[in-house]
């Protein structure tokens, strides 16, 4: 049966994030007030009520102040008998009197300590848990989990089978949007459930050895479009998400979007094998009795109420299944196999464009096809390398956990450029008479379809005007499941002199990183691999190399173990180019002599790099 399955999970974080400086106002800190305690207990209770009224079960992730509460622990228990809720374990909400005595710290983010604070934090938490329930819980979460964290938890704790494990693009977007004090870095994971690998979190694993034992959610159903486009804080299937977006009637206290939104989420079964997912996580400090984001309590209740009322409506009319964390982890394994990928054929429904794109995750790379620019790939994070990443106190990377890029337009300009330079994408132009046109240029449509395991994007044709000849051209993009590559297929359609001959270029602009600042790229090496090989190893000296019938051109970025390539379907002129340092960005492509109905393909090509 088809199915649109959400997930409602609610903490009773007895010291929410944001609440102690609100309910202790003009008063010296402290994180044990009587006042912030019941106030948080009042609005999980409040939260729990909406999810039952409308005939929703939850997952209660407790927080470890919250073990401390006899109430909440009471509370919990009698909802998970009268309605089936599953009483889990959260690993956000650490902060109370206990914790800070003994881990002398004001740090709450699970992944940033050193990996013997977190071994340390967690059995803690774990065995706190098991003391006032007296078992073990089978889901836990933060806002992320990193791959030591994980497997040190399924390690210890083999009861864990589902995990809140990442936040979507909860980077540097999001971080300059929080006055830059938000340091929670870690763009370039799925936005819908996966299995994380071993070695790397926001990777998914292709096989049964690289799986973690647990299957991943992500923190937040968020809009696929406005979320990448900017702060995806205020875009999300939250309700206060919405409200912080400022997205609502001030009169009328009325949220089309939010439930056009949902609509989306559940729409995305038709590029998924009849599956969709959508979650609600929330705190109770988004609820305080004084207000957030220029919003009254009253709203903020009201958009609760109004968003569980809306599940509540759709599970009546049996379009929704609600699950818990448990429920929804086996139901995953069993609808899913590791190298199917995720899906997602999603337009702007917030700003009144055209604007759409496709979004596509597997074990081996996340991309992002762009369709105002002609089908370009304007995201690609290569999960192929299973890049291991550490993160926290002691590691290389103590806050960014993010998931390197080769191409990302938001931090490296993709086509829309400086008037010097190149921006990251893949694109292809086209030249004739001394004229170029880039097709990020020519705004288009896509349609999805898929045939046995390949998914296929087609693109409505597009006209190419040169001044003495019209061109039409059509794109097609291949996905083969498990085949680590994506395939562009370009056909002349249509010349306006069929004698005609035009130069197709296809190309990629690429680096690496994770945020708007350049990477090292010295110990990066382009090749025109071929009858012979032609090598530049990258020195900023702006330097290019061509190969007649170059069976592959790539660059090996051993910085992040990663090898990218293209193939092309035939003899073509293969080409590298360096960049320089105003441009550290370098370039592979191939260049072909195309006449009508001619049709040429190219491949590119992720793989680890040993």
């Amino acid at each position: 049966m088809d199915k649109f399955v959400v997930n409602i999970i609610h903490r009773p974080e007895m010291v929410p994030e944001y609440a102690e400086k609100v309910t202790g106002h003009g008063k010296e800190e402290d994180i044990g007030r009587k006042a912030l305690l019941t106030e948080s207990l009042d609005i999980f209770k409040t939260q729990q009520r909406l999810a039952h009224q409308n005939g929703l079960k939850t997952t209660i992730q407790m927080t470890y102040a919250s073990l401390f509460n006899d109430e909440a622990v009471e509370l919990a228990k009698a909802d998970h008998e009268k309605y089936g809720d599953e009483i889990a374990l959260s690993l956000l909400g650490l902060p109370c009197k206990e914790f800070r005595e003994k881990y002398k710290t004001k740090d709450f983010c699970i992944w940033m300590f050193s990996m013997e604070d977190k071994k340390s934090i967690v059995d803690d938490v774990f065995e706190k848990f098991h003391e006032r329930f007296g078992f073990y819980p089978e889901s836990t979460g933060s806002y992320y989990m990193d791959a030591d964290l994980t497997n040190y938890i399924k390690e210890k704790y083999p009861s864990v089978k589902c995990a809140v494990a990442t936040c979507w693009e909860e980077g540097p977007k999001a971080y300059h949007t929080c006055n830059n004090s938000w340091y929670t870095l870690f763009d370039g994971g799925p936005w819908a459930p996966w299995i994380p690998s071993k070695q790397n979190t926001h990777a998914p694993a292709a096989d049964e050895s690289e799986d973690s034992g647990i299957v991943a959610i992500p923190h937040l159903s968020r809009d696929l479009l406005a979320c990448y486009d900017g702060n995806g804080s205020n875009f999300g299937t939250h309700p206060q998400n919405v409200l912080r977006g400022m997205i609502y009637d001030s009169k009328t206290w009325e949220y089309p979007y939010l439930y056009n939104l949902i609509d989306q989420y559940r729409s995305l079964e038709k590029y998924n094998n009849g599956y969709a997912y959508n979650m609600m996580f929330v705190g109770p400090g988004w609820m305080n009795k004084m207000g957030r984001w220029e919003a009254p309590y009253e709203l903020l209740e009201k958009s609760y109420s109004d968003g569980c009322a809306y599940y509540g409506k759709l599970k009546k009319e049996g379009k929704l299944v609600d699950m818990t964390m448990t429920e929804f982890a086996d139901y995953y394994r069993q609808k899913k196999s590791y190298k199917e990928p995720e899906c997602a054929l999603w337009r702007d429904i917030l700003y009144g464009s055209d604007k759409q794109v496709f979004w596509y995750t597997d074990p081996y790379m996340r991309a992002c096809v762009n369709m105002d620019q002609g089908g370009a790939i304007v995201d690609l994070r290569p999960y192929a390398a299973k890049l291991e990443w550490p993160v926290g106190i002691g590691t290389p990377h103590v806050q960014d956990a993010s998931y390197p890029f080769l191409i990302q337009e938001k931090y490296r300009a993709g086509y829309f450029t400086h008037y010097a330079g190149e921006g990251t994408v893949r694109s292809a132009k086209l030249t004739h008479n001394g004229e170029e046109v880039d097709l990020c240029l020519c705004r288009t449509k896509a349609h999805f379809s898929q045939e046995g395991n390949t998914r296929i994007l087609t693109l409505n044709p597009v006209d190419i005007e040169f001044a003495d000849l019209t061109v039409k051209l059509q794109t097609k993009i291949y996905f083969e499941e498990g085949a680590s590559n994506i395939k562009m297929e370009r056909t002349i359609l249509e010349m306006s002199n069929p004698n005609a001959e035009v130069e197709l270029n296809e190309y990629m602009v690429a680096c690496y990183g994770t945020t708007e600042y350049p990477e090292d790229m010295t110990g990066i090496t382009l090749a025109c691999e071929g009858n012979e090989t032609k090598t530049i190893s990258y020195a900023y000296k702006c330097r290019e190399e061509s190969l007649e019938g170059a069976k592959a051109v790539s660059a090996v970025i051993s910085a992040i173990q990663t090898k990218v390539s293209l193939t092309s379907s035939s003899d073509a002129e293969g080409y590298i180019k360096e960049g320089y340092a105003f441009s550290p960005m370098f370039t592979l492509g191939y260049k072909k002599k195309v006449s009508d109905k001619e049709v040429f393909a190219t491949w590119l090509n992720l793989e680890k790099a040993n």
